[in-house]
């Protein structure tokens, strides 16, 4: 779920590193990083950034209707991995490939700091979009805006999912598009540009409090999802076997 640049992200105050992990954020152009690790990695992350949006920069530059499109776009196999990781999401959930821009960046990001050996755990968000590698279980705060439920509801990821995207997308929360009125869309998935993608099209189907039943029911047609949270004003659906409810 991309977040338009200068928006104040307060979900953020929500962040809790714990002992082990240390927090910081990393800002370059559009691409806002809040981060957990082992150790202070600005710089790192910095460069990382830069060296993951540069081949997606050249390709958008090359193909304009790569930015633009909201429906998948035919396979490119010439195309750089972070694009075609973006676009084979895309197609699994029917949306454009920018709806898996967010999750795509953070899983990258996450997967390169835990390769490089620079930390053994992290946890990378990118605009309510979040990868997770941890050596236990984790409680993710679900943000739903103005709702009751906002910030009463959180979401315990469960160590033997993880590495996982946690991805959310809204209607009324955040400038980034959305054809529907969700309040909140959250989707657990091992690849996190999916998990992005498949929010983005869950919450496009919300007209209502009566389409939480289809958007579940959507939600099992995504290969590849391994749960989904939805939450309408003030009624919330669940379903899926990583789905783990806990009240905050």
């Amino acid at each position: 779920m991309p977040v338009a640049w200068g928006e104040i992200r307060h979900y953020r105050t929500w962040l809790r590193p714990g002992q082990e992990l240390q927090a910081f954020r990393v800002v370059y152009r559009e691409t806002d990083l809040a981060i957990l690790a082992e150790r202070d990695l600005s710089m790192e992350v910095l460069h990382l950034i830069q060296e993951i949006r540069r081949p997606l920069e050249r390709y958008i530059q090359d193909h304009p209707e790569f930015l633009k499109a909201l429906k998948p776009l035919s396979e490119d196999p010439g195309a750089p991995p972070l694009v075609r990781k973006m676009m084979t999401a895309a197609r699994l959930a029917r949306v454009g490939p920018m709806a898996a821009v967010a999750g795509a960046i953070a899983e990258e990001v996450g997967h390169q700091l835990l390769a490089r050996g620079l930390t053994s755990q992290v946890v990378v968000e990118n605009g309510g979009d979040i990868f997770l590698a941890l050596e236990r279980s984790a409680t993710v705060a679900l943000y739903a805006g103005e709702s009751p439920l906002s910030g009463r509801v959180g979401l315990r990821i469960a160590r033997e999912f993880m590495p996982c995207g946690v991805c959310t997308s809204s209607g009324r929360v955040g400038h980034s598009l959305s054809l529907g009125r969700a309040e909140a869309v959250c989707v657990i998935a091992r690849d996190t540009a999916l998990a992005d993608a498949a929010a983005t099209a869950l919450a496009n189907l919300v007209k209502g409090r009566k389409s939480l039943p289809r958007v579940l029911e959507a939600a099992e047609d995504i290969p590849g999802i391994l749960g989904v949270v939805a939450v309408v004003e003030d009624r919330l659906g669940a379903r899926g076997k990583a789905v783990e409810l806990v009240s905050l």
